[in-house]
């Protein structure tokens, strides 16, 4: 073994190669439709909690099509923020799938954050009005800056409502939006305001296992469509069954997340993203459908994202070599 060598990609690494998120977005939707397809290995993410709240993941897939294998290690802890660190941290392994060698060692945290905005992306695609104009985002943080360069990739965006407790972060993320795409970005005083009149909405806060959620069924309009990415959290129960179409990225996910404890009161499961994705299943079918998308993260947009980064790493001589 000692003739092998595994790539080492530290963040600044990864950063470093470039990838766009038009080919994120590309990547993810077709690793859902393999998904569909029945052509991917995913078993459903098992993991720890050392503390309340708190998460560490592992995270395998497999997709064929793009010889991309692998394992995500990841932790998401609330409190991290009080030590200055960040919220969501990790390492992500590629292995050869000929042989099971492992081929690369790379920070997980961007690819984390881009890979999930690219996923928002894909399930707006087929799920919210092609013509939506107004983004509401609750929690300003890393999530939400992923998910606003993602939806600004597929969708014509004038206006985001910008809602987050942190004053620091929404003020970072108004002028962000406003400079970075030349969108009109409203920082706003409540969740409501941020939900109330938007065509796309996303939650992109902490994930708690006894939530106390504030979003009413009547904030979300006729048409809208929401991505929550902090499982139930933010969205009341009755908020989740008023809507015409619940979905999710990933039904035996969503059902193994229940046996642990969380999603005590959803709805049922109108479709798996990855069946609306490879056209087994329709997705918005009139202006008015009110949508959500439940989407809990998922190993197979890591893997695919994470082969274009090693592939791509290899031609630019980014990263360290390191023996086996």
């Amino acid at each position: 073994m000692s003739s092998y060598e595994v790539l080492y990609l530290s963040r600044s690494d990864v950063e470093r190669v470039g990838l766009e998120m038009k080919k994120i977005i590309e990547a993810v939707e077709e690793a859902f439709r393999e998904k569909g397809l029945g052509r991917v290995e995913m078993p459903p993410k098992p993991g720890i909690h050392p503390r309340e709240d708190a998460f560490i993941h592992a995270m395998p897939a497999y997709i064929p099509k793009v010889g991309a294998a692998g394992i995500k290690w990841v932790g998401g802890f609330p409190e991290n923020y009080r030590r200055g660190l960040p919220y969501i941290t990790g390492l992500l392994i590629l292995n050869d799938p000929e042989t099971g060698i492992p081929l690369s060692v790379m920070d997980c945290t961007w690819i984390t954050a881009k890979r999930t905005g690219a996923a928002t992306a894909v399930a707006a695609k087929y799920l919210a009005k092609e013509d939506s104009k107004v983004f509401g985002i609750v929690g300003c943080g890393v999530q939400g800056r992923s998910n606003l360069e993602a939806l600004m990739v597929l969708f014509d965006l004038e206006e985001v409502r910008a809602y987050d407790i942190n004053e620091r972060n929404l003020s970072r993320y108004v002028e962000e939006a406003t400079h970075k795409y030349g969108i009109r970005a409203i920082p706003v005083d409540s969740p409501r305001e941020a939900v109330e009149g938007s065509d796309i909405i996303v939650t992109a806060t902490p994930i708690l296992k006894h939530p106390n959620p504030v979003i009413e069924k009547s904030w979300l309009k006729p048409g809208g469509f929401a991505c929550p990415l902090d499982f139930d959290s933010y969205w009341k129960p009755e908020a989740l069954h008023s809507v015409d179409k619940f979905c999710t990225d990933d039904v035996d996910q969503l059902l193994y997340y229940k046996t642990v404890g969380y999603f005590s009161d959803i709805p049922e499961v109108y479709a798996d993203l990855a069946e609306i994705v490879a056209g087994k299943k329709p997705g918005r079918e009139s202006r008015e459908e009110r949508i959500i998308s439940m989407n809990l993260g998922l190993a197979i947009e890591d893997m695919a994202t994470a082969i274009m980064i090693y592939e791509e790493a290899k031609k630019k001589g980014i990263g360290r070599w390191l023996p086996l």
